[in-house]
């Protein structure tokens, strides 16, 4: 039952005080709090805890399906780190002729030498290949602060008297881009309940413009097929680099192969001695081998040498399967594994390579991104 329509200030939720194994549920005491914050993200906010309770997809699409009705800038954030498992697919039917501003977050987690014009080239070409129209394409990091007074520029710009829709992902960074406009340009004094886990926010957050607008935060699309979303959440934090990637260059010859702890594996299957450069979490640590033995070495020490995951949460990873690509010669790539991060194939000698993931995650070759 709803408390007088009485709303969660962190994720948007309609609050309820007679139903603990539900969304949106508070006890009588915390309808006194200012901010009200339901129970779930009362615990995210002060103990770090995640609720079991998940919220259903087709509410996250039926939100979704009604702003192309409206008139309004649509500011879709994507992650950097994993740019095609993070981008919704067939935004355009959901969004209609609104204006949208392409915001590509967590640039920091690149190398700091990376030419920003050269990422920047690369995005352009990734939206127009996946049918996304842009009115502008912003890199920043919301966390570090990079590049957010384009990202304020480019919505005070392009708005026009507009509500501004934020959609994204789960777990993209969108909350943290938020709270950074409530920080600065809003008197609202609470701000969206951030956490590492995925669909924090529930549903429909308004907040408040000087002209009487809102910047209206969306709940985040659950994709299955990132990997982010099938671990436990226990290993969230190794999986998700929270600070510049150290990148791991390996010299292999063929019949190599690459275990990213237990959550992935890289076979060099046929091919001239070559570089391949990985893009993943430092804390995920990296094992080499033979790939005869590539298969018992996963037997005897997966979860424990192998890891994460580590072996009490090893059976909540779907068992892994094998995406095998020829990567011609005169082609600079990287193999994309949706959620861990890519490897770059450095030289245009060609490679036949074999990628072993969980079942059902996004795993797909793309042109080289640095």
């Amino acid at each position: 039952m709803a408390e007088h329509n009485l709303r969660c200030s962190g994720c948007g939720i309609q609050v309820q005080t007679e139903k603990p194994e539900e969304l949106g549920y508070a006890p009588e005491a915390a309808l006194k709090r200012d901010p009200l914050l339901c129970q779930r993200c009362f615990r995210i906010k002060h103990y770090n805890e995640m609720s079991s309770v998940t919220p259903d997809q087709d509410e996250f699409l039926k939100i979704l399906s009604g702003i192309g009705s409206t008139d309004a800038l649509i500011v879709h954030i994507v992650d950097l780190f994993d740019f095609e498992g993070s981008l919704i697919g067939g935004l355009h039917r959901f969004v209609g002729s609104n204006p949208v501003v392409l915001v590509v977050n967590k640039i920091d987690l690149l190398p700091k030498a990376i030419n920003t014009n050269r990422i920047l080239n690369w995005v352009q070409r990734m939206a127009k290949e996946n049918g996304l129209k842009t009115a502008e394409i912003v890199l920043c990091s919301a966390k570090k602060n990079i590049g957010f007074d384009r990202v304020v520029e480019a919505v005070a710009r392009l708005r026009k008297d507009k509500d501004v829709y934020v959609v994204g992902a789960t777990n993209v960074g969108k909350s943290t881009l938020i709270n950074r406009l409530i920080r600065d340009y809003s008197d609202l004094e609470s701000e969206l309940t951030v956490s590492p886990y995925p669909g924090t926010t529930l549903d429909l957050v308004q907040i408040p413009l000087d002209d009487g607008r809102f910047i209206i935060d969306t709940p985040g699309i659950v994709y299955k097929h990132r990997l982010t979303e099938l671990i436990d959440k226990k290993d969230m934090q190794t999986l998700l680099p929270d600070k510049p990637i150290k990148p791991a260059v390996y010299q292999l010859n063929e019949q190599q192969t690459l275990y990213f702890g237990a959550l992935a594996r890289f076979d060099f299957v046929q091919g001239a001695r070559q570089s391949f450069t990985c893009y993943i979490s430092n804390a995920v640590p990296i094992h080499r081998t033979k790939l005869e033995r590539a298969d018992e070495l996963y037997a005897t020490h997966k979860g424990e040498m192998l890891a994460p995951p580590h072996k009490d949460r090893l059976e909540l990873l779907p068992p892994l399967v094998k995406h095998a690509f020829r990567i011609p010669k005169g082609s600079l790539s990287d193999i994309l594994i949706s959620g861990l991060g890519w490897i770059a194939i450095n030289s245009d000698a060609g490679a036949q390579v074999v990628v072993h993931a969980p079942k059902g995650v996004k795993v797909a070759v793309r042109s080289s991104l640095i």
